[in-house]
């Protein structure tokens, strides 16, 4: 195969997943959209974590939360875990690799806080011990997971919402997961400033 074809297949198997995903996730993105709101509208504020491009999507979320997504408006109170490295060093080091969020949550969390936890196999461990820290804080969680949501999927309660790529492929799983991000945040921002962009 040419690298010309190689690349266009990578485009409409990530159109594929997409099209695929649409009817099925639609519905979840936009309640979690509405919690999201909801929970900035009521003073609270919203962590995020993953592990590696999970990481940076983490970190692309508190971005668009905190400066602006597409509508110009205030920034919103939201934390990426992932972005201090003496704190995840010194937490890694001192406990275990599995605490570097948890410890941040348990510390940071309040009630009706939101946890945006990010996992394409849905098995990270830290992101398990994350959302069992949100539990203990009584927070709410929004799941982003593929696959078939692996152990997240039986930690999220009815209070949360999972929003699961049907998906095998880590690369196209992420791909939908900016997808999902980017429509959070044009939902976030038309209920809270109540126009389209």
């Amino acid at each position: 195969m040419d690298r010309i074809q190689r690349v266009k297949n990578n485009f409409l198997e990530s159109i594929q997943i997409k099209t695929e995903s649409l009817e099925k996730l639609a519905p979840r993105i936009a309640d979690a959209a509405g919690v999201m709101a909801s929970c900035l509208l009521d003073n609270h504020k919203i962590m995020a974590c993953g592990n590696g491009g999970s990481a940076a999507d983490a970190q692309h979320f508190s971005s668009e939360m905190l400066n602006r997504f597409e509508m110009e408006r205030p920034g919103l109170p939201a934390i990426a875990l992932t972005t201090d490295s003496s704190t995840l060093t010194s937490i890694a080091n001192d406990y275990q690799y599995a605490d570097i969020y948890s410890k941040q949550i348990l510390a940071l969390g309040q009630k009706q806080d939101i946890l945006l936890a990010i996992s394409t196999s849905g098995e990270s461990d830290n992101i398990i011990h994350a959302i069992d820290a949100a539990h203990d804080r009584n927070m709410i969680v929004i799941a982003l997971t593929g696959k078939d949501g692996g152990q997240i999927r039986d930690l999220v309660n009815a209070n949360d919402i999972e929003i699961c790529v049907p998906a095998k492929s880590t690369a196209r799983i992420q791909e939908v997961h900016i997808m999902i991000i980017h429509s959070l945040c044009d939902l976030i921002d038309l209920q809270l400033l109540g126009q389209d962009g």
